[in-house]
């Protein structure tokens, strides 16, 4: 037969130190599923059930995916969209479909330093100014 010491009797040097720290179920957070909250895995309920932690909330807006290509990519790749297809060479410039690159959104950042035709669903306001004031050309489609 096993012989069963009470937490008292045992050595006070391993594990708590001394056993005035580690009295009662203050320790644990309360005894049973009191101060749970404290832990970092712990579920609450609601009306739909279960609430597991993480499940909903926030999210970051940088998070969101845009189907967009900025002006400063459409100059510096206009060269490989050509031979995708996505784009075509004309005698004043080029001519790049946004549509067959697999864009839908036209962004500001950078700048043409090419003659660019840019045919697509939607621009942002920067990259229309952008492109009115440099020697590209908007082509809104619908």
């Amino acid at each position: 037969m096993v012989k069963r010491r009470s937490k008292k009797n045992k050595s006070g040097s391993h594990g708590y130190g001394s056993s005035k720290k580690n009295r009662g179920a203050g320790n644990r957070g309360g005894r049973g599923n009191a101060g749970r909250g404290k832990r970092a895995a712990h579920n609450k309920m609601n009306k739909d059930g279960v609430h597991t932690l993480g499940e909903k909330g926030f999210q970051p807006p940088g998070d969101r995916e845009q189907n967009g290509i900025n002006l400063r990519d459409i100059d510096q790749k206009i060269e490989s969209f050509i031979e995708q297809g996505a784009a075509e060479e004309t005698e004043d410039g080029y001519v790049f479909y946004a549509d067959k690159a697999g864009y839908e959104k036209i962004l500001g950042k950078g700048k043409l330093t090419q003659n660019i035709e840019i045919h697509a669903e939607n621009f942002s306001n920067s990259a229309k100014r952008k492109i009115e004031d440099g020697e590209g050309e908007i082509e809104e489609q619908e």
